[in-house]
């Protein structure tokens, strides 16, 4: 997800190409925090920075777009400490470990389950990541791996 950042300036990575003002800078927050809440509070683990609850009503939606005051910087290295944070937990627990994801309806979940769902939650925002840039700049991503 990073480096579809890479060669942008800060207006492109902040511009808004879809109806929902949904950015590139704003998939990678997004992220940062799918991926502070699944693997940090529903293990018990929490994200040591602070983050939007997932029941804070006011803030739903606004992780999609990167605010003015919020920077590359500051919105990357957030995602690499969460990185991190995730790593840390992905390597500390069995892949039976229980969780708690309050926002499901089936609740109860192993590490397993949250691993494929971050997996393919990060697929979805890099396939719309790959929309917008190419909206952007023609670049679609491909001969990058």
């Amino acid at each position: 997800m990073v480096w579809k950042l890479d060669g942008l300036d800060e207006s492109d990575i902040r511009r808004p190409l879809v109806a929902s003002g949904t950015n590139l800078l704003g998939l990678v927050k997004h992220l940062t925090l799918t991926e502070s809440r699944y693997f940090g509070e529903v293990f018990d683990r929490p994200f040591p920075e602070p983050m939007p609850r997932w029941d804070d009503l006011a803030a739903r939606g606004a992780d999609m777009r990167a605010a003015e005051d919020e920077s590359r910087e500051d919105i990357v290295g957030r995602y690499r400490r969460v990185w991190a944070h995730s790593d840390a937990t992905i390597a500390a627990l069995p892949v039976d470990s229980p969780g708690f994801v309050p926002w499901w309806p089936r609740p109860r979940v192993m590490l397993f389950n949250v691993l494929v769902h971050v997996l393919t939650e990060t697929a979805r925002h890099a396939g719309h990541a790959d929309i917008v840039r190419e909206q952007i700049d023609g670049a679609t991503g491909e001969g990058r791996w």
